[in-house]
């Protein structure tokens, strides 16, 4: 009698086990089929450019480029601003005849040129002066300024980050 308990016992244990297994497969599939969210985030500009990486295209060099790179020249008004999203930033074509300027809460960019070394790179009334680094001025106003050091500048500390 103990044989034939054990042996139902043992019986029972399997198939409860086999039909746990079968209906744990049918959840994968059920859940496996259900359709995923497929939205698609493009954000890349018509240079191909990837927007939320911060990444614009440089008219200057022709390339994608970190917006926060390049010289950064913070407000005239602010000169310990720590916040880049308030700064310009300027880019150099390799052979310094042109200054792409990257001004704060715009999409685009400006394209200084200039006659000779020593001379301000201009562009109607936008003037880039290289003097103690960079002045970026809007007719004879100075709006930006900078020491022409590359990088985010820290108050405080002898060093950038």
């Amino acid at each position: 009698m103990k044989k034939i308990i054990t042996l139902f016992a043992v019986a029972f244990i399997f198939c409860s086990c086999k039909l746990n297994d079968q209906q744990e497969g049918k959840q994968e599939v059920t859940v496996n089929s259900t359709p995923k969210d497929s939205t698609v985030v493009n954000d890349k500009d018509e240079n191909g450019c990837l927007a939320s990486a911060g990444y614009i295209w440089s008219k200057v060099n022709k390339e994608c480029v970190k917006g926060f790179s390049g010289i950064q020249l913070n407000p005239v008004d602010k000169p310990d601003n720590e916040d880049e999203t308030l700064s310009a930033y300027v880019l150099f074509s390799e052979d310094a005849k042109q200054a792409e300027i990257f001004l704060p809460r715009d999409t685009t960019s400006i394209v200084l040129t200039r006659a000779a070394e020593g001379k301000p790179w201009i562009l109607n009334d936008w003037q880039l002066v290289p003097w103690k680094g960079y002045v970026l001025k809007k007719g004879d106003k100075s709006l930006f300024s900078g020491d022409g050091e590359i990088g985010k500048k820290v108050t405080g500390t002898d060093t950038e980050q």
